[in-house]
């Protein structure tokens, strides 16, 4: 399943190489995240949202693959802040055999907490 898609990604992720990011990634490409109900979608999560994630990430590291039918789970350990965390992106690709779905997940609650707080950080301007 789309193994030089998945490796290409993890290399950009653990990198924080935005553009090589963005080139795995579909136009209407849709983030679920961990901290809002609202996804960001398509050029919002483009342009805006996935250089800041790379920005917040530290030390971001892949440790494993889980396959499904259709979903690829990619579970890493990260810290957000001071705070270790470990979480799993899962990915949905279209035809293309870019990602078109993302949806991230996030452990332990004070990770998710630290992240929710760099990221609006972030978001708002006033860095990581």
């Amino acid at each position: 399943m789309r193994k030089d898609q998945i490796a290409g990604f993890c290399r950009a992720v653990e990198a924080g190489d935005a553009d090589a990011v963005l080139a795995t990634l579909a136009p209407d490409v849709r983030l679920n995240n961990p901290v809002t109900f609202r996804p960001f979608e398509g050029r919002e999560t483009r342009a805006f949202v996935v250089p800041k994630l790379l920005e917040v990430w530290q030390d971001l590291r892949y440790i494993a693959e889980l396959h499904g039918d259709e979903l690829v789970g990619l579970v890493f350990d990260a810290r957000a802040g001071t705070r270790d965390v470990r979480g799993i992106d899962v990915l949905h690709f279209d035809d293309d055999g870019l990602i078109d779905e993302i949806t991230v997940m996030v452990r332990p609650l004070t990770g998710l907490q630290a992240l929710a707080s760099e990221m609006e950080a972030a978001l708002s301007g006033g860095g990581g």
